[in-house]
């Protein structure tokens, strides 16, 4: 029975971490591509996710019938803009939710997508939860990185360190123009998303934005795959 001792001697899990179904880092573009608008439209629409009654649904059925949730935006720089909530219910996704909307935008510059994957998974190696599952949930409108480590190195350290990254490319928001990047979906899935289980869905525009997020949250909070590997929402 000395197993448990050794175990938090030689760091094996962290002392009084308390049991969760998942670890999930929301890491949401606010790089220079994205407007004022946009992160709002953006936040609300994860807040509508994590209150959707299909994800709660999801959350209820686990094993442990709660998730460790954090919103952190990325750019040149990565800023937490909701610190670890543990979402168990109604009242509590509510309030992550109502703390989402409310703060200003914290990231700003060009991308740095793989300083932001680390960020990630330092948020998860120094939170105070042990989730069965550990995911970093990485949306972005753009393949580029113009500054800190590579994707590449980053995305390997995160994935040595069993986590899973899922991606969610938005192909466009709020524009008339054809997508920038209409392959990103695919791009995702070469140079970015990895571990067990790792998928992508794709956001066509602004009216798929929402429902892929929830989508994605249902998927990721189960421990699922979608039947494709990119899904587009919209019909």
């Amino acid at each position: 029975m000395r197993i448990l001792p050794v175990l938090l001697a030689l760091g094996g899990f962290p002392a009084c971490a308390e049991e969760v179904e998942l670890e999930l880092v929301l890491l949401a573009d606010a790089s220079g591509s994205i407007t004022e608008a946009e992160i709002e439209f953006q936040r609300e629409g994860y807040a509508e996710a994590i209150t959707d009654p299909r994800v709660l649904s999801a959350i209820e059925r686990s094993a442990y019938g709660a998730i460790a949730v954090t919103y952190v935006e990325w750019a040149a720089n990565t800023a937490v803009v909701v610190g670890w909530t543990k979402i168990d219910g109604p009242e509590s996704a509510q309030a992550f939710a109502d703390a989402l909307v409310v703060p200003p935008r914290q990231a700003y510059g060009r991308n740095a997508i793989g300083a932001a994957l680390l960020d990630g998974k330092r948020l998860i190696d120094q939170n105070e939860f042990e989730g069965w599952r550990k995911v970093i949930d990485f949306s972005g409108d753009s393949p580029n990185s113009f500054s800190g480590p590579s994707i590449s190195s980053a995305r390997a350290e995160v994935i040595a360190a069993g986590i899973t990254i899922n991606g969610l490319p938005i192909l466009c928001r709020f524009c008339d123009t054809p997508a920038r990047f209409p392959d990103l979906a695919e791009i995702y899935r070469e140079q970015i998303i990895g571990g067990p289980g790792a998928f992508v869905v794709t956001a066509t525009n602004e009216d798929d934005l929402a429902e892929a997020i929830r989508r994605k949250m249902v998927l990721e909070v189960s421990g699922l795959e979608p039947a494709e590997t990119v899904v587009a929402e919209r019909r």
